[in-house]
Parts: structure tokens; C-alpha cells; sequence
């Protein structure tokens, strides 16, 4: 049989931290937050550095903290 070879492109991580509320914020909004994992206050994810994240990430830059891994 034929082994599948691994990617070897490493992809890169964005640890996202929640800091502000989404009481008030628009519905889209409070979606993109659960869509990235996040729902609660001080909740943080861990997740690949992708053009789909980074666009829901700019969508809620002001409710999150953003750290490179």
C-alpha cells in the first residue's frame, strides 16, 4: 500500500483571547466569536493562521486579545 506523505508546511498559530463582552454587540458578531471558540470572558483559543480566521478575526479585533505562537 501507498503511505500518504505529511504536509510538511508548518502552519502558523494565533492564540485568541477574549477581553470585552459581546452584550450589545451585534448578532454577526457574537457569532464570529463562537465560530473562533470563544464565548466566555478570559476564554482563550488556539488556531491556525488561515485568510478565513484572520477575516473573522478583524471582525471582532476590538472584543479580543491577539498573540502570534
Amino acid at each position: 500500500m501507498a503511505e500518504k506523505k505529511a504536509k510538511s508546511k508548518a502552519v502558523d498559530k494565533v492564540k485568541l483571547t477574549q477581553v470585552k463582552s459581546p452584550i450589545g454587540r451585534n448578532f454577526i458578531q457574537r457569532q464570529t466569536l463562537i465560530g473562533l471558540g470563544l464565548n466566555k470572558l478570559h476564554r482563550t483559543s488556539l488556531l491556525d493562521d488561515t485568510k478565513s480566521v484572520r477575516g473573522m478575526i478583524n471582525k471582532v479585533k476590538h472584543l479580543i486579545k491577539i498573540e502570534a505562537e
